[in-house]
């Protein structure tokens, strides 16, 4: 990789590493140029086109020469997202999607909106996923080489696209490896599993550990929060409770909401004892 090549990504880390999530969904970036939404979603009917826009906002006092890319969004084997080249994988949506203009110039204090066309196929299933970065123009920077050649730097900002072919998507999840750790006098009742996604579409389940008496009273209540879980991802899902029971038996009942309000449940029983 060459220098210039190297400066690039260091620079699109940069940015990453600098944008953050507000309140409203708008991802902004250090260098004062915003694009909202940080995501789009939306059902789609096969073989029907259709649009979204993105707005780009510059707080700068100079204008913002900004250009398109679409690419794959994935995820690694740890879970990480991989933006790859259109079509890198069987769920990918870049290669129906054209952003009009391809490259547009932001005025100083001022915004400008991208256009998304989408042309899905008419045989589609499931969910499909992509993201549209908008990046700046490479810059001269005050720095130098060892060589004493300008070094350059830019900034990357993306809208992640998750879509669905409507009436198609089909749920089921897989629950397995699970570790259930009752209370103790030296650590916290903890349930551990791995959490597979084995629907066409994405999933957001929602985790809830509930802790019962023996006369089936609601004593506590527990949750591991929202994840995003694509087609096909596994990952691992902790459930973590500090409180304190009185001596007794207990059952734990796990209740995973995922889809269309689907549901996965299990139980877990365990007996608390009188610390010494």
């Amino acid at each position: 990789m060459n220098r210039f090549a190297q400066t690039r990504l260091l620079a699109f880390w940069i940015a990453l590493a600098c944008a953050l999530f507000t309140g409203t969904g708008k991802v902004e970036a250090q260098a004062s140029v915003g694009l909202s939404p940080a995501m789009v979603v939306k059902d789609f009917t096969p073989g029907k086109p259709f649009e979204f826009e993105v707005m780009l906002n510059n707080s700068l006092s100079t204008p913002v020469v900004m250009h398109t890319q679409i690419r794959d969004w994935w995820y690694d084997s740890k879970n990480q997202k991989l933006f790859g080249e259109p079509g890198s994988h069987a769920n990918s949506a870049s290669n129906w999607m054209q952003a009009v203009p391809e490259q547009v110039t932001v005025p100083a204090q001022s915004n400008a909106k991208i256009k998304v066309v989408v042309t899905p196929p008419a045989k589609t299933e499931g969910g499909y996923y992509s993201v549209l970065f908008v990046e700046s123009r490479p810059e001269a920077t005050q720095d130098k080489t060892a060589e004493g050649k300008p070094i350059f730097a830019n900034f990357r900002l993306g809208t992640l696209v998750m879509l669905t072919a409507a009436g198609t998507a089909h749920y089921k999840i897989d629950v397995s490896d699970k570790k259930f750790t009752p209370p103790g006098a030296n650590q916290n009742l903890k349930l551990e599993f791995q959490l597979q996604n084995l629907g066409n579409s994405h999933i957001y389940p929602q985790i809830e550990l509930s802790l019962l008496n023996d006369k089936k009273e609601l004593v506590a209540k527990a949750d591991a929060g929202s994840k995003r879980f694509l087609p096909e991802q596994k990952d691992s899902v902790v459930v973590d409770w500090g409180g304190t029971l009185a001596p007794g038996k207990y059952s734990a009942i796990l209740s995973i909401v995922y889809g269309k309000n689907q549901i996965y449940t299990d139980e877990f029983s365990f007996e608390t004892a009188k610390h010494p």
